[in-house]
């Protein structure tokens, strides 16, 4: 493999745009390809074995396209795929984890609180982080479904999204929770009424900026760094609606390229 190939990214959805924006700021001059799975999102609502096939189908696809290395930016694709993915793509895969062990430490009263999809909850990868780091602490998990899809629609603080963290984070405040993880890389898209909701005191973590630790140093190991001296570039690539997430991107990244269709 060469320095100069690109990085590639996928998620269920328009989501793991939030942990690419991550790998942008601090690996600037590598090149990134995004796929946004959104014909299929949310994982959440599929079984094990087609978000693995799903996994498959785009890893092989970034990796035909010339990729060093694979970031599933997808908490629930991480827990059923990359043991997969990591078998069968003959390049580094990266995934993610929700930050339980952190959430651990930073707790003042041990009450921790998980918002995440049903996928991941069910997780034997999540089940094995609670015996792994939560010890010693009582983790109150709650599913969020619809607040998938309202990110995917751009909608980050209308009436609905509003209403749905409200309902969600009301078993997490009666229980105590002083610290909140986002076990999903759409939620950092609503973080700030998240935070609002949760009210002070109270911290938010989410690992995108963890992951993107972990991509430099995979790539530093490999020696897979790149050496330009220019600002990388960054391709967007959808499954689902061009449009939809032209849209997403103008209020989340700005100055990015129009995506392009994606048949896979």
């Amino acid at each position: 493999m060469q320095t100069s190939m690109p990085i590639g990214v996928f998620d269920s959805g328009q989501g793991g745009v939030s942990v690419l924006r991550e790998i942008r700021a601090r690996l600037a001059h590598e090149d990134l390809v995004y796929i946004a799975d959104s014909a299929n999102v949310p994982y959440g609502g599929h079984d094990a074995a087609f978000i693995r096939e799903r996994a498959l189908v785009l890893g092989g696809h970034l990796v035909r396209g010339g990729c060093k290395a694979i970031v599933v930016a997808c908490n629930t694709a991480t827990a059923a795929a990359v043991p997969t993915l990591r078998e069968q793509m003959p390049v580094p895969v990266i995934g993610m984890e929700p930050a339980v062990k952190p959430a651990a430490a930073a707790t003042r009263n041990a009450v921790v609180g998980v918002l995440a999809t049903i996928g991941t909850l069910r997780s034997a990868r999540f089940a094995a982080l609670l015996e792994r780091f939560g010890e010693g602490i009582e983790v109150i998990t709650e599913p969020c479904p619809g607040l998938v899809e309202q990110v995917e629609r751009g909608d980050f603080d209308g009436p609905a999204t509003r209403a749905l963290i409200r309902r969600h984070l009301a078993p997490l405040r009666a229980a105590g929770a002083d610290v909140i993880i986002l076990g999903c890389t759409h939620y950092p898209f609503v973080r700030g009424l998240i935070e609002a909701e949760a009210g002070p005191g109270v911290t938010v973590i989410d690992t995108g900026a963890a992951v993107a630790r972990q991509v430099e140093r995979r790539l530093d190991e490999l020696g897979l760094r790149s050496a330009s001296p220019t600002p990388g570039t960054t391709r967007f690539h959808t499954t689902g609606d061009v449009g939809t997430f032209d849209r997403f991107l103008a209020a989340v990244w700005p100055g990015a390229t129009a995506a392009s269709p994606l048949n896979v």
